[in-house]
């Protein structure tokens, strides 16, 4: 089968939230032809069925209307055609995430998973995508961001685009409305930073910091591969997430988080957007073009399975922060503070002793992306705990070859061997790759950490760099840990054992941590908590109200299918659940230790605190 695939933008239904998307097939001859959408979109593992937003479709030829038959969730078949099909339909589009479609008369969103059927047996072939300016005067001044190759566009980005393949055309977000753009260079690349109902924010001071950490990561890998770079960003009262592409990203993110004007550091919201931006930069080489090889062949009609997800996401998030650090838009002070919350997170995760990292990423599609009240338990983030892995297998390359190498030579060695040529990473490529540089195998560390799940050596690890750790019992519900040498002289309150969300008639435990209080008591997710002892429970008064018991046990009552209990709640000292981390002053190190830790942050470290 021979021909270009055309494609248009027919409509914007404002009111109704639909596109209505045109598309001329080439001569399929006798044989007919299949349609179909993605169930899922690359970087994101998760069925989501696209083709369930196709509210209507028809076709037709010259001789007249050609019958479509719907053979599966998201595939339409049709027979024989004369001359060229075109395909008529209209896609419902109101997700505000970066997955999906959006459509008001405020703003324009997609994803081409979510709006280009493709012809089985045109997976390579070239294609066009007409996108005109939407006719509504509301949108009259409204710009178009992407990077789909342009054709022939106006002024305000309007107009023809064009590559080839399939999966080509899927990967590039298209951003539509009234939005703030700021610019800034890398290597000579032009890279856009694209906001969307941001508001007011320091936009020379987000180009600033993000062109350090672009940097930081180019210079890692030795090479930039993209000839363009564009950020699109949606700011929210409360959102956040990202989704990486070839030579994009689409990022969603608080307005709260984008820095104000005349600020003098990164504070928690600014520097959480800039580990998201630096996080979908680094996918640039790490995923999109390091992959595994089960990725690279994918069919989007189901899902796909691979163990490596610990290594292109948790890899990734283990260097998205530390190259705020690297590129020096933050203090190595500011990035362990970042790096203990994660710790504290995953010593949270009761289920990081049940499943491994490699099990994590196997199941992504079952457990990460579906988490229900039981998820803490039985599962374990690998971006999370693969960060913590990747920290390790850093730290352990470090002191195993004498500092000669490093987890950057390792990651350059994967992009020359997978990434420069597109060559899928076979599933237990890893552990070859790491054997081949070091000249010896760390089988003992992939059987422990990566497929098994015993604890992570963390206070040999950090140690190795100089960096004192602790973990100890949290002061409170919003203690998730930080930059911190000095242990907290106030006792911690005893824990009920279980998450919950405060409600106006008391406390809805939404998860009930496995071995806690609360499921030692028979407490159970769902359950809403009224008194404590005879007292009120709300959402800021639990701790206070354990605090102040004395026995062994405390009577405490809950609705269950709205029927009436009580039970004892055992009173229990809190765990140790809770990382501080800290610089070791350097008169109190080893030559090689200290010089290991700056080799490590590639940063002028400040005094100890």
């Amino acid at each position: 089968m021979h021909g270009k695939v055309r494609y248009s933008i027919a409509d914007y239904r404002f009111q109704s939230h639909e596109f209505v998307v045109r598309m001329w097939l080439p001569e399929v001859g006798r044989e007919g032809g299949c349609l179909r959408l993605p169930a899922w979109i690359p970087g994101s593992y998760m069925i989501r069925d696209f083709a369930r937003n196709i509210t209507e479709i028809r076709a037709s030829d010259r001789r007249g209307p050609v019958s479509l038959r719907k053979v599966d969730k998201q595939t339409w078949k049709f027979a024989e055609t004369s001359g060229e099909l075109v395909v008529e339909y209209a896609v419902y589009a109101f997700d505000l995430s970066v997955r999906g479609a959006y459509l008001d008369d405020t703003r324009v969103f997609f994803n081409g998973t979510c709006l280009f059927l493709s012809l089985d047996g045109h997976e390579d072939s070239s294609w066009t995508v007409d996108i005109p300016p939407p006719a509504d005067r509301k949108a009259a001044e409204w710009k178009l961001a992407s990077t789909l190759p342009a054709i022939d566009v106006d002024e305000r980005g309007f107009g023809l685009f064009g590559g080839v393949g399939y999966e080509d055309l899927i990967d590039h977000p298209v951003e539509i409305g009234c939005f703030e753009r700021c610019d800034f260079a890398v290597q000579g690349i032009p890279h856009r930073f694209v906001v969307t109902d941001g508001g007011r924010f320091d936009q020379s001071r987000a180009c600033r910091d993000l062109a350090a950490i672009c940097a930081q990561h180019a210079m890692m890998f030795g090479v930039l591969p993209v000839d363009q770079y564009l950020f699109l960003t949606l700011a929210t009262a409360d959102g956040y997430g990202g989704l990486e592409h070839r030579d994009s990203t689409s990022l969603i993110c608080k307005r709260s988080d984008l820095p104000a004007t005349g600020q003098a550091s990164p504070d928690k919201g600014y520097r959480q957007l800039l580990a998201l931006c630096s996080h979908e930069y680094f996918h640039l080489w790490n995923v999109k073009r390091i992959r595994p090889e089960s990725l690279r062949v994918a069919d989007l009609r189901g899902e796909a399975y691979t163990e490596l997800l610990w290594v292109f996401e948790g890899i990734t998030s283990y260097y998205d922060e530390l190259a705020l650090a690297r590129s020096g838009v933050l203090s190595l002070r500011d990035y362990l503070d970042l790096f203990a919350s994660t710790v504290t997170r995953v010593g949270r995760t009761p289920g990081r002793l049940r499943q491994s990292v490699a099990e994590s990423s196997f199941d992504a599609w079952t457990k990460l992306y579906k988490q229900d009240e039981n998820s803490p338990n039985a599962m374990v983030s690998y971006y999370a705990k693969g960060a913590l892995v990747a920290f390790g297998l850093d730290v352990t390359l470090r002191v195993e070859s004498a500092d000669t190498l490093c987890l950057d030579h390792l990651m350059r060695r994967l992009w020359e061997k997978y990434g420069s040529g597109d060559t899928g990473l076979p599933e237990r490529a890893m552990e070859r790759e790491v054997a081949d540089l070091l000249g010896h195998p760390l089988d003992g560390f992939f059987a422990d950490f990566v497929y098994g799940v015993e604890e992570l050596p963390l206070v040999d690890w950090f140690a190795n760099l100089g960096i004192g750790f602790r973990m100890r019992p949290a002061k409170g519900v919003d203690d998730m840990g930080g930059y911190q040498a000095e242990a907290p002289c106030t006792p911690s309150p005893p824990v009920l054992g279980a998450r919950f969300e405060a409600q106006p008639g008391g406390i809805r435990l939404t998860h009930v941590l496995a071995g806690a209080a609360a499921e030692r008591a028979g407490l159970a997710a769902g359950d809403l908590l009224v008194a404590i002892d005879g007292e009120r429970a709300t959402g800021t008064n639990t701790g206070d109200l354990l605090r102040r018991r004395t026995g062994a046990s405390v009577m405490v009552h809950f609705f269950r299918r709205d029927r009436l209990r009580s039970t004892e709640l055992p009173i229990v000292d809190p765990p140790a659940d809770t990382c501080d981390l800290w610089l070791l002053a350097e008169e109190e190190l080893l030559p090689q230790v200290l010089a290991r830790r700056r080799a490590w942050s590639m940063a002028k470290q400040r005094p100890v605190a």
